[in-house]
């Protein structure tokens, strides 16, 4: 855990102020009691009235102090504890958003939801409780015993026997405790997981009528959480108890064996009440104590899990010197033997592939299910790196540029077309925006989706709700074509974008984009064969595997995959 304690250096300043006003509070409620034992002893005593004003009012200009550390110690405190949490949250967004799919995949969406919220949040409340009770109960419990030694050593025997029953009862407690935390966040982990299933796919399962179903296994997830909960109050409903009854049965043996010292002559009264409250003072700096050693374990199980997700390295990084493409081979793209893997997989997704494409043509991907399709469109703006080859994006390796510049380059369509919560306009200027209105309409226009934004009550401010859920698959696919026309891109990279089209939509989408994007580089990944006839290359994948590169009629003649694709899809009459 203090491996993330690092981020607290921009507090260094507001963590200082609070640990010196939280040691002038303890200071000022050590004193305390023995101002009250000197107004007894010598001012109640002694009838001496004007002493006990005195030294009351300026017990009191001590409390009143006490009280001001203590509400700016609670401000300072809860300021830099807050700003370490929102500190640390940016960390782990940054350092996720830099990784690639694979390294994403490991720990999963569910489990890296609750390291950003639900562990930053333990995190952050137990520095809060550290910056306070890391000074204040080692500070009194100590002060506590010099002051109560000084006030009568021989009554000391209470504390050797009551406070290493303490320990063990916090010991015990901390045994107990610290091993269900643990499960605590794996638990809520995989409630996170049943719940964000059941809400993005809560069509699928009113479609199979799963309601119950799922149900049955939220509410699992859900008592699996309830119960290690409930087993963690109770070992840690014991502790206060015990405490409280130690404290209790001590201040039963002080005012015991008290009173017969002040009988014997060999104690005041106000000794005695001043020994009651350091002892009481002693008893709770070890109730503080006990919660550090039971939160700091909990919260370190939390601050593991945030450093694991903070020490994976990003494999996909940028080039120390990033290179600069020439100007005279600009809009081409060439694959050179490029292989590729999936992490613990034993055959390759892709192999020896090996085409070029240039700036004005259309290179249109075909293949069955699981050919590699998506996977060799999605190498080329990194989201994976390639095992062995060579992609060349304007005569430079891929490797070699600059992440960002190498994505300026291109207008990216993924095979599940994704929006954004916000409005129609905010979505199709995700992919520039500087863009002015004029420009989203015609990027609309031409990707086909004008016609149906026109129909909606509220235009290009109509909202889109959480992942587009409220319109249909065709029409998120037009407005995630319109969202990448209007980066007006070197490269645009369609990954099955027109599934969701009919073939009249289809068609005229086609026609518009060969005027729009004429003088950039298409990539289309397609299943329909109407599709990609009109492409100037065709690339046929079969199990990874290149089975042929042509046009339509070249293809028929030669590629007997792709003879089987068109005979599956078109009829006779309308294969040639």
């Amino acid at each position: 855990m203090f491996k993330l304690f690092r981020y607290l250096k921009a507090y260094r300043l507001q963590v200082m102020l609070a640990i010196i006003l939280v040691f002038l509070q303890t200071l000022s409620e050590l004193y305390l009691p023995t101002l009250m034992s000197d107004i007894v002893d010598k001012g109640v005593v002694n009838g001496d009235i004007s002493y006990i004003w005195k030294i009351g009012a300026f017990m009191l200009l001590v409390a009143v102090g006490g009280m001001l550390c203590s509400v700016a110690a609670s401000f300072f405190t809860a300021k830099s504890a807050t700003g370490f949490g929102r500190t640390i949250r940016s960390k782990v967004f940054s350092h996720v958003e830099s990784l690639s799919q694979q390294e994403f995949d490991k720990i999963g969406t569910a489990s890296l939801i609750t390291r950003t919220t639900n562990d930053i949040f333990q995190v952050q409340q137990v520095l809060t409780i550290m910056l306070r009770m890391m000074v204040m109960a080692p500070l009194m419990c100590i002060g506590g015993m010099i002051m109560a030694l000084s006030r009568d050593a021989q009554l000391s025997w209470v504390f050797v026997v009551s406070i290493p029953i303490l320990i063990l009862v916090i010991l015990f407690v901390q045994s107990r405790a610290i091993p269900l935390f643990r499960k605590m966040q794996k638990k809520l982990d995989a409630l996170n997981r049943v719940m964000r299933e059941n809400l993005t796919g809560i069509r699928v399962i009113r479609a199979f009528s799963r309601i119950a179903f799922e149900k049955k296994r939220f509410e699992q997830a859900n008592l699996d959480v309830t119960n290690t909960a409930i087993r963690v109050n109770k070992i840690m409903a014991v502790m206060m108890p015990a405490m409280m009854l130690i404290l209790n049965f001590s201040m039963i043996s002080i005012i015991w064996f008290g009173g017969i010292r002040i009988d014997h002559g060999d104690m005041q009264v106000g000794d005695l009440m001043a020994f009651i409250q350091y002892a009481t003072q002693i008893m709770f700096s070890f109730v503080m104590m006990s919660m550090m050693f039971i939160l700091i374990p909990r919260a370190s199980v939390s601050a593991t899990r945030i450093n694991e997700v903070l020490k994976i390295e990003a494999n996909i990084l940028d080039p120390e010197s990033p290179e600069t493409p020439e100007q005279t081979i600009r809009g081409t793209i060439e694959f050179q033997n490029v292989s590729f893997y999936y992490e613990n997989a034993e055959k390759p997704a892709l192999a020896n592939i090996s085409f070029k494409a240039g700036p004005g043509e259309v290179t249109a991907i075909i293949g069955g299910t699981g050919s590699g399709k998506s996977t060799l469109l999605n190498l080329i703006p990194r989201f994976f790196d390639v095992s062995s080859g060579r992609i060349l994006i304007d005569g430079i390796d891929v490797r070699a540029m600059s992440q960002v510049e190498l994505r300026k380059k291109i207008g990216f369509v993924p095979q599940k077309a994704v929006l954004f919560t916000g409005t129609i306009a905010d979505n199709i200027r995700y992919g520039n925006e500087h863009a002015d209105h004029e420009e989203i309409q015609h990027a609309a226009e031409v990707a086909q989706a004008a016609s149906f934004i026109s129909e909606m009550a509220e235009g290009y401010q109509s909202t889109i709700s959480q992942g587009g859920t409220n319109i249909s698959g065709g029409q998120k696919q037009r407005l995630s074509i319109a969202r990448a026309l209007l980066r007006k891109a070197e490269f645009y990279l369609l990954d099955d974008s027109f599934s969701a089209l009919d073939f009249k939509t289809d068609a005229a989408l086609r026609n518009a984009l060969k005027t729009e994007i004429r003088d950039a580089c298409l990539l289309i990944v397609a299943q329909r064969v109407s599709t990609v006839m009109d492409a100037d290359r065709i690339i046929v994948l079969d199990e990874g595997e290149i089975a042929g590169i042509g046009t339509h009629h070249e293809l028929l003649n030669t590629c007997q995959v792709y003879k089987e694709i068109v005979s599956s899809q078109l009829a006779e009459e309308e294969i040639v």
